[in-house]
């Protein structure tokens, strides 16, 4: 019984690690074309892209979620403290990114369309808002620790080496984007993007390895 049950959760760690890896790399061509075809930098992402994105983010939430909780069970024991704080993270970072894109898709627009003026600032992408400032709590923040965190169950060989690196990598440039808020310049937070999602599609890749060569 307990053969299979490690059996499982190593399945599930390789599934919810390449899936991860899969919706990241549909999220960058379609978050380029998005930039692509704004008139100005400060402008928010419209459809179909935007629309595009939001489900996306709402499908891997789940993905990366599981990916966590079987880290935390792949970690060795002294490394436990590491991977439940990665999946604290994860948690935070699904609760407020799950909410604000599930509102975002279901009743932003009918409320915008109401014609309040105070609409934009709950519900736009467009700096100050509300949505977005809770977004990139999410993202930018709990997400870059997540992965630090995580990065130090990775000591073994010479793929967890290169994994716990990008995973540090990942969560550095994450958290980089921070910089952007204090600022009020949505251009440089922009630099987290490439963290969540370039440099974490690749270090998600090499976890489905690592979890397909060992046992959970």
């Amino acid at each position: 019984m307990t053969e299979i049950i490690k059996t499982n959760n190593r399945i599930f760690g390789i599934t919810s690690a390449w899936i991860s890896f899969v919706l990241l790399m549909f999220y960058i061509p379609v978050t380029i074309l998005g930039t692509i075809s704004l008139k100005a930098p400060t402008d928010p992402i419209s459809d179909p892209y935007f629309t595009i994105m939001e489900i996306i983010i709402l499908l891997i939430v789940p993905f990366l979620l599981i990916c966590m909780v079987n880290l935390h069970m792949y970690s060795k024991l002294e490394d436990k403290v590491y991977s439940l704080a990665a999946l604290v993270f994860m948690i935070l970072l699904a609760l407020i990114t799950s909410s604000v894109h599930f509102i975002i898709l279901t009743v932003s627009r009918q409320i915008e369309d109401m014609g309040f003026s105070w609409a934009p600032l709950f519900f736009s992408f467009k700096w100050p808002s509300i949505v977005y400032a809770l977004d990139i709590l999410a993202w930018d923040l709990f997400f870059g620790l997540s992965m630090l965190f995580a990065a130090q169950v990775f000591k073994g060989d010479r793929l967890e080496h290169s994994l716990r690196t990008v995973m540090i990598i990942s969560g550095i440039i994450s958290l980089l984007g921070l910089i952007g808020v204090p600022l009020g310049n949505m251009t440089i937070r922009s630099i987290g993007i490439i963290g969540y999602t370039l440099v974490a599609a690749i270090a998600f890749f090499m976890m489905g390895i690592v979890f397909k060569r060992q046992s959970i």
